[in-house]
């Protein structure tokens, strides 16, 4: 396999992992934007969640690496499982329907608790693509972007669609963390 293929590949697995976490921005913003949102914090809120989407991660990488050097071979097994355990959370918590909705986004405190719980799966597959050695930049910035655009347009789309739509895009997202831990592990 040569060095462009190899790259290649981890462009595209950080591009996919890098949707599949913004699906719980999308989701969740689906939810506010069926209560009503201005475009004014439309992008106050989807720009503080891009910024915990390359906070995140990067928090999570720097565990990885350290997780790495301990565990050695052990770590692509604990990559996956951590995966497993994350894709089963996500698709769980959409079929229960849980959610941060009944926060105020508008406060400082609901935008920062919201923006971190949206964001609190990226540290976890950080941490996974720590272990991996993933580049770091393109992994922050790569979910960074998509984490915000993600939050932009379930917003945007909540103002406009049926509430119906929210959990499956969580679910989605959870699925393809579930395949990249079982990619992991076999």
């Amino acid at each position: 396999m040569t060095d462009a293929t190899l790259h290649a590949g981890q462009f595209a697995t950080l591009i996919i992992m890098a949707v599949a976490l913004g699906m719980d921005a999308f989701s969740l913003g689906i939810g506010i934007g069926l209560k009503g949102i201005r475009l004014r914090d439309v992008l106050r809120l989807s720009s503080i969640i891009a910024l915990f989407h390359v906070l995140m991660p990067l928090g999570g990488i720097y565990a990885g690496h350290f997780v790495s050097g301990l565990l050695g071979h052990v770590a692509t097994m604990a990559a996956g499982v951590l995966l497993l355990l994350l894709g089963g959370h996500m698709i769980y918590s959409s079929l229960k329907g849980d959610s941060v909705q009944t926060m105020d986004y508008r406060s400082s405190i609901g935008t920062f608790l919201f923006a971190f719980s949206v964001s609190i799966d990226s540290f976890s597959v950080g941490v996974t693509l720590g272990m991996f050695e993933a580049d770091i930049l393109l992994t922050v910035l790569l979910f960074g972007f998509f984490g915000g655009l993600m939050s932009v347009l379930g917003l945007l789309l909540g103002r406009r669609v049926s509430e119906n739509l929210g959990g499956y895009g969580e679910a989605l997202g959870g699925t393809i963390l579930l395949i990249f831990g079982l990619l992991f592990i076999f």
